[in-house]
């Protein structure tokens, strides 16, 4: 059942959340997509089967939850996952970001380094607002000055759209251009076939990255989705090593 937690009179977040054995797995989603998706529903299934914590939910604009997509920016879902760690997530973390939610999570792993138990990342997205404002061309850089947006074709469903606000809160938000120590073991699992984030991406970020126990691994003809049946079952096992390292008995 959906439930939802009020942040204020105008911001409602959708949430389900599985109750078990810790650390609670937190699936972050990615940028247009929702908590229905392939992936955190496997995650859910997986979880409710091991009995194990499990939290997920949709940013503000997304899925169920109150606001309008183009209306928000890498910092306000990093506000909305905080805010939903602090208020359903108690002890160590799992966090499993895709796409974006990659890029979230590395930004919560800045935040609250103490409490992550692991991490892992489907496709991750750092910095992506970088790479759209380069793929523009120069009258489109000037349209998104002039009108503050611009809709841009996709091949994930409908027209993607970009606002000037997106871009210039995600040059506050980047990841890659400073330090980033990550002391908790990290996974991060890449198609070689994605079209969204390229494996140069991942490539770039685990050399960026340092830490005890750091991996990537690139899964041949995977595409960015990442959720055929054997895609699947390596992100559950990868989610059940990492989650395994740090298992607590319910309270």
């Amino acid at each position: 059942m959906t439930r939802y937690l009020d942040l204020s009179p105008t911001r409602r977040l959708a949430f389900h959340k599985v109750e078990g054995a810790g650390p609670t797995v937190v699936f972050l989603g990615g940028y247009k997509s929702d908590m229905t998706g392939t992936k955190a529903l496997a995650l859910e299934d997986w979880a409710v089967a091991r009995g194990q914590a499990f939290l997920r939910f949709d940013y503000t604009g997304h899925g169920q939850s109150s606001g309008t997509l183009a209306d928000g920016c890498i910092g306000d879902w990093h506000d909305d996952a905080a805010a939903m760690i602090a208020a359903q997530a108690a002890g160590p973390l799992v966090l499993v970001g895709s796409s974006m939610g990659g890029w979230i999570s590395l930004l919560l792993s800045r935040q609250m380094a103490g409490r992550i138990a692991g991490l892992v990342g489907l496709a991750a997205a750092p910095d992506f607002t970088d790479d759209i404002w380069r793929a523009l061309t120069p009258e489109q850089h000037e349209a998104m000055l002039r009108d503050g947006r611009i809709a841009i074709p996709s091949d994930f469903g409908g027209p993607y759209i970009y606002t000037l606000r997106l871009i210039e809160d995600g040059r506050r938000q980047r990841i890659l251009d400073r330090p980033l120590h990550l002391p908790f073991p990290v996974r991060w699992l890449q198609g070689t076939a994605d079209s969204a984030v390229p494996v140069a991406t991942a490539l770039r970020l685990l050399d960026h990255a340092t830490g005890p126990d750091i991996r990537l691994t690139l899964i041949k003809d995977a595409d960015h989705r990442l959720s055929t049946p054997d895609c699947l079952e390596m992100i559950r096992t990868t989610v059940q090593e990492i989650a395994g390292n740090g298992r607590q008995v319910a309270q």
